[in-house]
C-alpha cells in the first residue's frame, strides 16, 4: 500500500511541477488580454490655465480648463480586423474633448487606436487615425504592456503624429501601490490645426494666412507594472499660434492653451480601485499559482520519497516454531 501511494504522489508531483511553467509561459500570454468592449472615461483639469479668447483674440487667465478623455471599444471593427490579421485585436475609438470654464467646446480630437489585445503592440489597419488623418503608430499609447519592464518605451504623441521614447525614471509608491514613473518631453513642434474649432473658420483658411500652430508638453505617467495600466497622469502643456498678426492679433506669437493638466481626484480613486482588482488576476497567472504549484509539487515529491523509503525497510523477523519429532512407538 505504501508503494502504491508513493507512486500516486509522485505522479501528482510531476503534474504540478510541469503545470507551473506552462501556466506562466504558455497560458498567461494567451489568457491575459484587453477586452474588446472596454469603455473608460477620464476627466483631467488644468487649474488655473491660460486660454485664447477667440472673440478678443487675446490669451487670458482662466480658473479651469477641463479635458474629458473617452476610450470606447469598437467590437464590430475589432472582429473585422481579426479575420484578416489572424490575432486578437482591440479597436479603441478615443476622443479628447477640451472645454473652457464656461463649458463651451475649445477643441475635440477623435482617434482610432488599433492594437494587439495581448501585447498592446500597434496593429496597422484601415481606419487607424488621429483627427481624421491616417497614421501608422509605432510604440504604445494609453496603456503599457502587461508586466511592464523598467525600461524606456516608444510612446505615440497624437498632436505630432510621431513616436518618441518615454523614459523610465524610477519606482515610486502611489496610493499604497508600487508603480513605475515614466516621463516624456515633446519639444516645440509644428502640429496641424484641429479639424473642429470654436470659431467659424476652417484649418485650411487659417493655413492660407500663414499662421502655424506649435506645441510642447512634458508628459508624466505612474504605471502599475503588473497590469500596465496608468493609475495617474499629468501633462505640462503649451500651445501657440505663430505669425498670428496675419489674423489681426496684436502679437506675432499668441498662447492658445497653457497649463498643468492633472487627473481629477475622483477619477484617480476609481482607477486605482479598478487596477487593484485586476492586478490580482494577473498575479494569479504569473506568480501565485505557478509558485504555489511548484512548492506543492516539491512537497508531494518529498512525501512520495519518504513513503518509498519506508516501504523498503526490512520487516520484523517472523519466528517459526520447529515441529518436534514424535517419539517412536514402543515395541509390543
Amino acid at each position: 500500500m505504501r508503494r502504491r501511494a508513493s507512486l500516486v504522489l509522485l505522479a501528482f508531483a510531476v503534474f504540478f511541477a510541469a503545470l507551473s511553467p506552462l501556466l506562466r509561459w504558455y497560458a498567461f500570454p494567451r489568457l491575459a488580454k484587453i477586452p474588446p468592449n472596454q469603455y473608460q472615461e477620464t476627466v483631467l483639469e488644468a487649474k488655473p490655465a491660460t486660454l485664447l479668447d477667440y472673440s478678443t483674440l487675446k490669451a487670458e487667465k482662466v480658473d479651469k480648463i477641463t479635458i474629458v478623455q473617452t476610450l470606447k471599444g469598437n467590437v464590430e471593427e475589432s472582429e473585422k480586423i481579426e479575420r484578416s490579421a489572424g490575432r486578437d485585436v482591440v479597436v479603441w475609438d478615443a476622443l479628447s474633448y477640451v472645454q473652457g470654464p464656461d463649458g463651451k467646446m475649445v477643441s475635440k480630437i477623435p482617434e482610432r487606436y488599433i492594437f494587439d489585445a495581448h501585447s498592446q503592440d500597434p496593429v496597422h489597419a484601415t481606419g487607424e487615425s488621429v483627427d481624421g488623418d491616417a497614421v501608422s503608430r509605432e510604440g504604445i499609447e494609453f496603456k503599457w504592456p502587461f508586466l511592464t519592464e523598467k525600461r524606456d518605451y516608444e510612446y505615440f504623441d497624437a498632436q505630432t503624429r510621431t513616436s518618441s521614447p518615454i523614459h523610465y525614471k524610477g519606482t515610486q509608491n502611489f496610493r499604497g501601490m508600487e508603480v513605475y514613473y515614466f516621463e516624456q518631453t515633446v519639444p516645440w513642434t509644428k502640429v496641424p490645426m484641429p479639424k473642429t474649432m470654436p470659431i467659424a473658420i476652417t484649418p485650411e483658411q487659417i493655413a492660407e494666412t500663414g499662421i502655424t500652430r506649435w506645441y510642447t508638453t512634458k508628459r508624466m505617467f505612474w504605471v502599475d507594472p503588473v497590469t500596465g495600466a496608468p493609475v495617474n497622469g499629468e501633462e505640462i502643456h503649451k500651445e501657440e499660434l505663430r505669425n498670428a498678426k496675419a489674423l489681426g492679433m496684436s502679437e506675432d506669437t499668441v498662447t492658445v492653451f497653457a497649463g498643468h493638466v492633472k487627473m481629477r481626484e475622483d477619477y484617480i480613486v476609481s482607477i486605482v480601485d479598478l487596477v487593484k482588482s485586476q492586478r490580482l488576476l494577473v498575479l494569479l497567472l504569473t506568480s501565485y499559482l505557478p509558485w504555489g504549484f511548484l512548492v506543492l509539487g516539491a512537497g508531494l515529491l518529498a512525501l512520495s520519497l519518504w513513503l518509498e523509503a519506508r516501504s523498503r525497510r526490512p520487516g520484523e523477523a517472523v519466528t517459526v516454531r520447529r515441529k518436534e519429532p514424535e517419539p517412536a512407538p514402543t515395541p509390543a
